[in-house]
C-alpha cells in the first residue's frame, strides 16, 4: 500500500518537478565548469559538493512548497478528522521528495562522469564517499523545508527559505574564513570545527582527499538532521515537536567535538596514491603525479626539449623532469610546510593549466620558459621570494633559450631595462665564462641561498 502511494506521489505531486528542475540546474552548472574537474574523480566529487550551495536552497524551497499542499487545497481539517496518524500520511510524500532530489543529484554526478572517464588516470575510492554525503544533505534540506512549509503555509515561505539556505551554505563559510584571516589574507587561526557541519566544500588540491572520518561524521550529522525534519513534519503535539529536535542536537553534539578544525583545509589529507609518479622513459625521463597521468603525453615533448637546451649549454645539466607534488599554499592547513628538496639532476615543474578537455593547455608559450626557469628553482620551504629572484630566473631562462627576456605585464620599466641590460652584458662574455656564471648561480639556487642578478652576473648594473 505504501509503495503504491509512493509511486502515485512521484507521478502526480510536485516532487517529480522539483527533482527535474534540480537535475537540469545541476547539469547546466556542472557542464559549464568542466575545467574544474575533468580528468579528476576527486575534483568531481568536491565540485558536486560545492554545487550544494545551489541545490540545497532549492531543496529547501521545494520542500516548503510541497509541505504547503494540504493548506493550499484546504484539506487540513478533512485529514485531521481521520483516525490515521499524521506520520503515515506524510511519509510517502516525504519519501517521494527524498527519492526525487537524491536521484537528481546522482544523475548529475553520472552525467558529469562522462567528462572524467576518458582522461582520468586514477580513481580514488574515497571520491564516492565524498560525493555520497550530498545525498543525506539534500534529503535533510527537503524534509526540513516540508516541515517549515507545513508550519508556516505562506507564499513567502519558500523564497525566504531559499535565501536563508543560500546564506547558510554559500556565504557563512566564506564569512567565517574571512574572520580568521588578517588584512593581508594570511590565516591567523583555524576555523572552528562546527564549520564542517555545512556540507559544501571548496578549494581542494588535486593531490588531496577528504579524510573518511570527516565524511562519516558529516553523514551522521546530516542523517540526524534529516530525522529531525521528518519528525517535525509528522509532529502534532508540542511534546512531539520537542522530541523531534533531539536527533539533530545529539548528532551535532557527537560530530562537532570529533571534527577537525580548519574547515576544508583541516579536513583534507594528502592522498599517497595520487602523488605517485607515472613516468615516460622513452628518452630522458619525464614524470607526472598519478592524479595527472593524462597530462604526461602533453608535457613530455616540452620537458625533453627544455632538458636538451640545458644539456647544450649548462654544465652538469639535469637529466630528469618531474612534476611538483607539493600541495598548493591555499590547500595547506598548517602555517608552514617542510621543504622537499630535489636532486641536482632533476628539475621540478609546476602542473600546467588543464583545459576543458582534461589535457594540458600549453597555449601562450608559458610552459617552456617555466621549465627552463626550474633549473634554478629549489623547494626552500616557506622562505619569502627575495629581491629580484624572479627576474634572475627569467634572465637565466633567456640565456638557455638564446632569446632576450620577455617582459612580463607586471614589470616596472626599470625592471625591463635592468633585465635587457643584464642579458646583453651576459651574452657579451666568452661562452666558457657564461657557463661558469650560470653553473655557480644554479648551485646558489639549489642550496637555497640568495639568488638575484648579482648571483647570475656579478658585473650587472644594480
Amino acid at each position: 500500500m505504501t509503495g503504491r502511494i509512493l509511486r502515485i506521489e512521484l507521478r502526480r505531486s510536485a516532487a517529480l518537478s522539483i527533482g527535474l528542475l534540480s537535475l537540469v540546474t545541476g547539469t547546466v552548472l556542472l557542464l559549464t565548469s568542466t575545467q574544474f574537474f575533468v580528468g579528476r574523480w576527486m575534483q568531481l566529487a568536491i565540485f558536486s559538493r560545492s554545487m550544494l550551495m545551489v541545490s540545497l536552497p532549492f531543496a529547501l524551497a521545494g520542500g516548503a512548497w510541497l509541505g504547503q499542499r494540504d493548506t493550499r487545497y484546504r484539506v487540513n481539517e478533512l485529514f485531521a478528522s481521520t483516525v490515521r496518524p499524521r506520520w503515515q500520511r506524510v511519509v510517502p510524500t516525504a519519501s517521494a521528495l527524498a527519492v526525487a532530489v537524491a536521484t537528481a543529484y546522482v544523475l548529475v554526478c553520472l552525467i558529469a562522469a562522462g567528462w572524467v572517464v576518458p582522461t582520468a588516470g586514477y580513481f580514488p575510492a574515497s571520491a564516492i564517499v565524498v560525493a555520497a554525503v550530498g545525498v543525506p544533505a539534500l534529503v535533510a534540506a527537503g524534509w526540513l523545508g516540508m516541515a517549515a512549509g507545513r508550519a508556516v503555509p505562506r507564499v513567502v515561505t519558500a523564497p525566504i527559505l531559499a535565501v536563508v539556505g543560500f546564506v547558510l551554505v554559500g556565504l557563512v563559510p566564506d564569512l567565517v574564513t574571512m574572520a580568521h584571516t588578517d588584512a593581508s589574507f594570511t590565516r591567523v587561526r583555524p576555523e572552528p570545527s562546527a564549520l564542517l557541519l555545512v556540507p559544501t566544500f571548496n578549494g581542494l588540491d588535486d593531490f588531496q582527499t577528504i579524510a573518511t572520518r570527516v565524511s562519516v561524521l558529516q553523514t551522521l550529522w546530516l542523517v540526524s538532521l534529516a530525522a529531525t525534519g521528518l519528525l517535525l513534519l509528522g509532529a502534532v503535539r508540542r511534546r512531539a515537536i520537542a522530541f523531534a529536535v533531539l536527533p539533530a542536537v545529539l548528532g551535532g553534539a557527537v560530530a562537532v567535538p570529533l571534527l577537525p578544525v580548519g574547515g576544508t583545509r583541516g579536513a583534507a589529507v594528502v592522498d599517497p596514491v595520487a602523488i605517485e609518479l607515472v613516468c615516460d622513459d622513452d628518452g630522458l625521463q619525464v614524470c607526472v603525479a598519478r592524479a595527472h597521468a593524462a597530462l604526461l603525453p602533453d608535457v613530455v615533448g616540452p620537458a625533453r626539449r627544455a632538458l636538451g637546451m640545458m644539456a647544450a649549454k649548462l654544465p652538469n645539466a639535469p637529466v630528469r623532469a618531474v612534476e611538483s607534488r607539493q600541495v598548493t599554499y591555499w590547500g595547506v592547513s598548517g602555517q608552514g610546510t617542510a621543504p622537499t628538496r630535489h636532486a641536482d639532476d632533476t628539475i621540478v615543474f609546476d602542473t600546467p593549466t588543464i583545459d576543458s578537455a582534461g589535457r594540458a593547455d600549453l597555449s601562450g608559450d608559458y610552459f617552456l620558459p617555466s621549465l627552463l626557469e626550474a633549473a634554478w628553482r629549489q623547494d626552500c620551504g616557506d622562505q619569502l621570494v627575495r629581491d629580484d629572484e624572479p627576474l634572475a630566473r627569467t634572465l637565466a631562462a633567456a640565456w638557455l633559450s638564446g632569446q632576450p627576456p620577455t617582459p612580463q605585464p607586471w614589470w616596472e620599466p626599470s625592471e625591463i631595462e635592468r633585465a635587457q641590460g643584464a642579458y646583453q652584458t651576459l651574452m657579451s662574455l666568452p661562452q666558457a665564462e657564461q657557463e661558469g656564471l650560470m653553473a655557480a648561480a644554479r648551485e646558489v639556487a639549489l642550496d637555497c641561498r640568495k639568488l638575484d642578478l648579482r648571483a647570475i652576473l656579478p658585473a650587472a648594473n644594480q
